[in-house]
């Protein structure tokens, strides 16, 4: 199916005609900041690290271009503090929704899908009050239960082969998705990082996805795939993942790592869990389905 096809079916469904599952593989498009380049930066002004650890990739206006429709995916699974290390820093998503906007976005959505309550997820994680005190009626902080979704059929997938995704997260209607997820540890997956944050934008039953939960967090991020990661570890939860609420749990780190590599911010930030990437099924499997570089030896590092 070609991306003519796939918007065809996408509108067909939306006005009720069209009852197969979708699917998408999107190819990078000529002007996507290419794999192969991964920055990291540490500083305690989260708004200037934002900006620092983006500038070797260019900056955000590499990925988003005027006109663009932006959803910027942070994690706001749960009902956290900012210091509780459950949810992402909300001043790194309210700088990155601000740079959006710089660079002509003409609309930017944050949303999750969280575990806990969402509202008091949204308002305690401190996201919600970073996001609309930007007054710019081009921002949205959505709650899911408002979204439209479609089933997709997943081409290429070893163990889930369709499954239900939020629209707004697909190419029909975001022409650049950004992911924001936090580096904590999960009792399930080991570690919750990039490649498992695309569980905020599935609808159906994520009990299957635990399932088989490498191969199949996997095979959702071949239908989601971010034009650009940018990893919070300016506090990352080191034991009871993926809720904590300890702080004793948490260590500080002041750190961000952004690259348009998935699987690369993740097989980098595994090491500050004192793991591998080999260590972690998903990345592993990523890679496995050509989705991005495991073996930092092939990336470039920059440390801004």
């Amino acid at each position: 199916m070609d991306r003519k096809e796939f918007l065809r079916q996408v509108a067909a469904w939306s006005a009720g005609a069209c009852a197969v599952p979708l699917f998408r593989i999107e190819p990078l498009a000529a002007d996507e900041k290419p794999p192969g380049l991964l920055a990291t930066a540490t500083g305690k002004d989260y708004e200037a690290l934002v900006t620092k650890v983006l500038e070797p990739l260019g900056g955000l206006k590499a990925f988003v271009k005027p006109g663009a429709r932006v959803v910027v995916k942070p994690n706001i699974g749960w009902d956290r503090k900012p210091e509780q290390a459950g949810n992402t820093h909300p001043d790194i998503v309210k700088t990155v929704v601000k740079l959006a906007l710089d660079a002509g976005a003409k609309q930017v959505l944050v949303f999750d899908r969280s575990v806990n309550d969402a509202r008091r997820c949204y308002v305690n994680s401190g996201i919600q009050a970073a996001v609309e005190s930007i007054k710019d009626n081009r921002v949205q902080c959505l709650f899911c239960d408002a979204l439209p979704h479609v089933p997709v059929d997943i081409q290429n997938a070893k163990s889930l082969m369709n499954f239900e995704f939020y629209k707004n997260a697909l190419e029909s209607d975001c022409d650049c998705y950004i992911n924001l997820p936090i580096a904590k540890h999960h009792s399930i997956a080991k570690l919750t990082l990039g490649l498992k944050n695309v569980m905020g934008v599935v609808s159906g039953n994520r009990g299957e996805i635990h399932k088989s939960i490498h191969q199949r967090i996997a095979d959702l991020n071949l239908v989601v795939r971010p034009k650009l990661t940018i990893m919070d570890a300016t506090r990352i939860l080191l034991r009871g993942g993926p809720s904590g609420g300890n702080l004793a749990d948490v260590k500080v780190l002041d750190t961000l790592v952004a690259s348009a590599d998935t699987v690369a911010v993740d097989s980098y930030c595994v090491s500050f869990f004192d793991l591998k990437p080999q260590d972690i099924g998903a990345i592993q499997a990523a890679k496995d389905l050509g989705l991005g570089e495991s073996d930092l030896s092939k990336v470039k590092v920059v440390k801004a």
